[in-house]
């Protein structure tokens, strides 16, 4: 039987999470340090390692919340009708997603893709994300000749994609979402003939 988890416990994490958070807010993900973290929370660094494995596991919940965040959004919203409106509707995660080289990192090693042994909060979003894609897709004017969740895994991988050539130099230039609008025109409305 599993021990309870005793509420100062409880406080001490909040009040770590409570710390990064206010730290991110100020600088962004990629300039948290633990020291900073522990130093604003009155803990010591050995407490830090007690909640949590290392920074990144910290920022694979806080990361994974806002990803959460984003979906619980974008699920009050009606299923996108068009190609333009997905992307639309979209927007807020790539944002989130791709706001900083770092995030984008740890969003792709904590995603389920790196096997990762356990399946931590960035994992499950990744998982949410197809299920809510499949949902519009099954519904929507998209392609009917594949399965919804292919389709949505498609959005996904393409979504990944347009992300990560927002931080390559040769492509840099080109605006997310126009990279993402192309791509998923050719994969949910494909024409016969290329244009």
């Amino acid at each position: 039987m599993a021990k309870p988890v005793q509420k100062r416990t409880l406080e001490t994490r909040a009040r770590l999470i409570g710390a990064a958070e206010a730290l991110i807010g100020k600088a962004g993900y990629e300039a948290l340090r633990v020291e900073d973290v522990v130093l604003m929370a009155g803990v010591a660094k050995g407490t830090f390692f007690a909640h949590f494995k290392d920074k990144d596991a910290l920022m694979d919940l806080l990361i994974g919340r806002e990803i959460d965040a984003c979906l619980d959004a974008i699920g009050k919203r009606p299923p996108p009708e068009s190609i333009d409106e997905l992307v639309e509707t979209l927007g807020p995660l790539l944002r989130v997603m791709g706001s900083e080289r770092y995030v984008f990192d740890v969003v792709i090693r904590y995603s389920g893709a790196a096997a990762v042994e356990e399946i931590g909060v960035i994992a499950a979003t990744f998982g949410r994300q197809v299920e809510s894609f499949a949902d519009w897709l099954a519904d929507g004017p998209f392609r009917r000749d594949v399965a919804p969740a292919l389709l949505a895994e498609g959005v996904q991988a393409f979504a990944i994609q347009a992300m990560a050539l927002n931080f390559c130099a040769l492509h840099s230039q080109d605006e997310m979402t126009a990279r993402l609008r192309d791509y998923l025109s050719a994969w949910l409305t494909p024409r016969d003939t290329p244009s």
